[in-house]
């Protein structure tokens, strides 16, 4: 094996004794993984300091509470349209004569906040739009807590070429549990990664019963409190076959090594199989809490930052097979891992396309995925050897996105029994 983008046993940079609060910079300050990162960061005045925050700039209210309440130095809005409110709303909170914090503002504005001068960067953003600070964030040397999956997912190459080693620290919480569980044996010494999943709100459902399933009933999943696009692909399982993609990159363990297993109760985030046989769990209540501070704090855990299991009371963890046929998701993106090159991105985008669909009301449940596999299918196999480049990411992305709309259309005139 090779060395790892994230490796536990790596501390990137080392901690100094002189450091004593961490400054941080969040993207995606007003969605589900930034506004928790500031609860974690209000709770430890003594270990982190907020200098930025970016967000797209619809919520412009939240966005401005936020720099107030933080007394951040810069905010990145990637609306420019979005400015004036969110300056209008900067102002009603800060004080006559107190300088207002400096707005960013641009598709850029983001990649800009990602470069500048701090510790981590904190990457909450969702989509493949999250690619370009990511890679900013590590040509800067700053360490990356990374929670948008699908910039190392479409990046590829890109990311491994410029990330050093244990540069990243995952907040995925699966991906957080196998940086946890791998510090228990060497690198040589795992057999293989099991993922979890929580199997969504249709654990159990067959693909025939999947045919009629309702946005609103895919929204209501279980366990997490997410996004629409997050819930949708934890829904259809895409979100796992993207889990199981980024294990593949960020630990550099084959795609037969990694195994995805259903979990309903989400204790239990991931576990590292070891070459003797003995498995390591790590199992925390479904918090991102907790993941996203030990993004934030590592090499050092932060007391107290979620609620622990209580063993006062009983407990039934539950696993389960995943029904591959139900769920072709996954099978579907480690054939997608597989390819390399602009795959990934065509897959990712191709699914963002036709969850919006599915949220229109313009493509069946079961079409989400079997539409996304006819996009894999007609882009073809990637140039082997070639290299990668952000061009051929977002050429591949315009690309996957007009043709899943195409056929997202076509599947809308299609009658009800077709699309079953």
């Amino acid at each position: 094996m090779t060395e790892s983008l994230a490796d536990p046993h790596l501390r990137f940079p080392a901690a100094t004794a002189a450091e004593s609060v961490r400054d941080i910079v969040i993207l995606g300050s007003t969605g589900s993984i930034g506004t928790q990162a500031i609860d974690v960061v209000v709770r430890n005045p003594d270990r982190f300091r907020v200098t930025g925050l970016s967000a797209a700039g619809g919520r412009a209210g939240l966005l401005a509470e936020q720099a107030h309440l933080l007394r951040v130095d810069r905010v990145a809005v990637a609306r420019p349209e979005a400015v004036p409110e969110v300056r209008e709303a900067l102002s009603a909170l800060y004080g006559a004569g107190e300088p207002l914090p400096e707005i960013l503002a641009g598709p850029d504005a983001a990649t800009e906040l990602a470069r500048s001068q701090c510790h981590t960067v904190l990457n909450g953003i969702t989509g493949s739009i999250g690619l370009a600070p990511t890679l900013a964030a590590l040509e800067a040397g700053r360490v990356l807590a990374l929670a948008n999956k699908e910039s190392l997912i479409v990046g590829g190459s890109l990311v491994k070429a410029v990330a050093k080693p244990g540069q990243i620290v995952p907040v995925d919480s699966e991906h957080s549990a196998l940086f946890q569980a791998l510090l228990g044996g060497a690198r040589e010494e795992v057999r293989k990664l099991v993922v979890t999943a929580s199997g969504g709100p249709f654990r159990g459902r067959t693909k025939r019963e999947l045919a009629s399933v309702t946005p609103e009933q895919a929204l209501a999943h279980p366990t997490w409190d997410m996004g629409p696009v997050v819930t949708i692909n934890s829904a259809t399982l895409v979100n796992k076959g993207l889990e199981v993609i980024e294990a593949h990159l960020l630990y550099d363990i084959p795609f037969e090594r990694i195994e995805v297993v259903v979990h309903p109760q989400s204790y239990i985030h991931s576990m590292v199989e070891f070459t003797d046989g003995s498995t390591l769990a790590q199992a925390s209540p479904p918090d991102m809490r907790m993941p996203i501070a030990l993004g934030l704090g590592w090499p050092e855990r932060v007391p107290d930052a979620a609620p622990g299991c209580d063993w006062t009371k009983a407990h039934t963890w539950e696993f389960f097979p995943l029904d591959t046929e139900a769920f072709p998701s996954v099978g579907l993106a480690r054939h997608v891992g597989d390819l390399g090159g602009t795959a990934p991105a065509v897959f990712n985008a191709a699914n963002e396309e036709c969850v919006d669909a599915f949220l229109d009301g313009k493509l069946p449940f079961n079409g989400i995925v079997d539409t996304v596999a006819e996009v894999v299918a007609e882009h073809g196999t990637p140039a082997v050897g070639t290299r990668l480049t952000v061009a051929d990411v977002l050429e591949a992305e315009t690309w996957a996105r007009a043709r899943a709309t195409e056929l997202a259309a076509r599947a809308a005139k299609a009658t009800p029994e077709a699309r079953a």
